[in-house]
């Protein structure tokens, strides 16, 4: 496997009156290649459960590998190369005070041991003006233009690519398309599945829009209160329906009431 989570757990504000267990002794095993959709009730564990695997936040249990080692206590800057993450804030996935070129030449040194030199040459130029240019949003005219003043989705689309320009093969998005609008958030996912496709990236994706964890890759996990309650890959996940999908939930024990969840079209 090419991701193994095995009886992780997680604990916030442990031993105090206002503890929660956010994870629940959470196994999960993810091959190669694999496109996990993830979905639950508000606080279910989904977006703690890939801050453990990027090492945002650090299990009191269990263990993770990746490509077999043992990285569950690695630091962050340490799993940089082969984890590529985006949150669900577009501004939390780039520098909005630097330009796109200097976002992108920071995203391709990710992983490596920093030095005194010049960041930006003409011939990384001349890179990322097609790797931009393959988004279609014209980016790549705009290499010198502070992030700050691109929209959400312009911020999503940049953020894809410095998330996979180095090289990462695991692809964590937590919820990056909340923020957006339907229009624009159907863009960056049409993106999203082009560069996991092309970069054959082993991918896990939070969403609260059921349909698109139905319509989306080739496994669904389900989680409430910590814990996984459901899965479906392959035709199994094909054949899902919304209605069914909230009926699993609900014979699962779990009680998804949130509008937000149910009417996401």
């Amino acid at each position: 496997m090419m991701l193994s989570l095995r009886s992780i757990s997680k604990y916030f504000h442990r031993g105090t009156p206002n503890e929660i267990r956010a994870l629940d002794n959470v196994s999960l095993e993810v091959a190669e290649g694999d496109f996990v959709t993830m979905i639950g009730s508000n606080g279910a564990g989904k977006s703690t459960l890939l801050g453990t695997i990027s090492g945002l936040a650090l299990p009191d249990a269990g263990t993770i590998a990746l490509d077999g080692r043992d990285i569950t206590r690695a630091p962050p800057f340490r799993r940089a190369a082969a984890i590529g993450r985006i949150a669900q804030d577009p501004g939390d996935s780039v520098c909005a005070g630097m330009t796109i070129e200097e976002n992108l030449a920071m995203a391709a040194r990710r992983g490596q041991t920093r030095g005194l030199r010049r960041a930006v040459t003409a011939a990384a130029g001349a890179h990322f003006k097609q790797v931009l240019a393959a988004i279609g949003l014209g980016l790549e005219t705009r290499l010198t233009a502070r992030v700050g003043t691109l929209s959400g989705g312009q911020r999503q689309a940049l953020a894809l690519q410095m998330a996979t320009l180095s090289g990462a093969r695991l692809l964590l998005l937590d919820e990056h398309l909340a923020a957006l609008d339907p229009r624009i958030a159907e863009t960056v996912m049409t993106l999203t599945a082009r560069l996991v496709s092309e970069r054959r990236l082993t991918t896990l994706m939070v969403t609260h829009r059921m349909q698109d964890a139905i319509r989306w890759g080739n496994r669904l996990v389900m989680m409430h209160a910590g814990r996984i309650i459901f899965e479906a890959r392959d035709a199994a996940k094909a054949a899902l329906t919304v209605d069914a999908l909230v009926a699993k939930f609900h014979q699962a024990g779990g009680d998804l009431n949130e509008d937000r969840v149910l009417l996401a079209p």
